[in-house]
């Protein structure tokens, strides 16, 4: 069989499971099976399909068809330019995520926090962005730790990462001049309308904190002004309702300059906010 014989198959199957996008993704999944870049598989299409790629082709369909996420299957997810490893044990970067890293990057720093760091892809591509800053990201996961861990090491920022296993601000030392983090945000009573590829895959914690889906912006807000520098931001991915609601519980701890970004579908995606201070002292506490 030919590779082009087999995409018409696993074109069919994914359709028939009901997939979403089911051509694009068996794409992408032959071309893990080829061991190939996507990028290249139409070069590769006349090619007679191997035994062992039609076994990991066949394998990967399945999982597929059975929604888990195609990034979770290749292991792989390009975020920011760069390729991350990615596992049931992450959240699966979302180009959305990249308004954060867009809007970090409009201002210099040279400490960042990234709270709930998951696969690293924020801390990593800010660090990558800005090579003089240093960085910390945490985490409550020490399986998301050791991705996040990996991937520093793969993309060669290593030495300017710390990644240490705290809830929230619990065991983060020192001052910073930059906060980011994408925190779980989804309410308890919007899980039900997920679609299966996240709700069934993704891990629970980082999806909901349960209730209203506010608790991780009430703890991220009561203790950023400790660990914030003078002048420095802070810079929350939210829900597209949860702007006003995010913005208040700021304001309630003195942050000001609280404005709201939109993400490529011009939806609200990240909440910015100053601590209050002389800018000029940033980077001096």
């Amino acid at each position: 069989m030919k590779a082009q014989e087999a995409l018409v198959g696993a074109t069919r199957q994914l359709t028939q499971a009901g997939i979403e996008g089911a051509a694009g993704d068996a794409r992408r999944l032959l071309a893990h099976a080829l061991g190939i870049a996507p990028d290249r598989l139409t070069l590769a299409l006349q090619d007679p399909l191997s035994e062992g790629a039609q076994m990991r082709l066949d394998a990967a369909i399945a999982a597929r068809a059975a929604h888990q996420p195609v990034a979770q299957i290749t292991g792989k997810r390009m975020f920011w330019g760069q390729e991350f490893r990615v596992t049931r044990d992450t959240l699966d970067p979302r180009p959305e995520t990249e308004t954060l890293v867009a809007t970090a990057l409009e201002q210099p720093f040279v400490s960042l926090l990234d709270l709930g760091t998951g696969t690293g892809c924020i801390l990593i591509s800010l660090l990558k962005s800005m090579p003089f800053a240093r960085g910390t990201g945490t985490d409550i996961s020490p399986a998301a730790l050791e991705i996040a861990r990996e991937n520093a090491q793969t993309l060669g920022v290593a030495p300017r990462a710390t990644l240490i296993e705290s809830d929230w601000f619990s065991a983060v030392p020192g001052r910073f001049d930059l906060i980011v983090s994408n925190p779980p945000y989804i309410a308890q009573d919007e899980m039900a309308g997920l679609s299966a590829d996240v709700r069934d895959w993704e891990p629970l914690g980082a999806l909901t904190p349960g209730g209203d889906g506010l608790d991780a912006y009430r703890a991220i807000a009561r203790g950023a002004g400790a660990r914030l520098m003078a002048g420095g931001r802070i810079l929350l991915e939210i829900g597209p309702t949860q702007g006003a609601a995010v913005g208040a519980l700021l304001a309630a701890q003195g942050f000001h300059d609280i404005a709201i970004r939109q993400d490529f579908d011009g939806r609200d995606r990240v909440v910015t906010a100053l601590q209050p201070g002389d800018t000029d002292s940033c980077g001096c506490a």
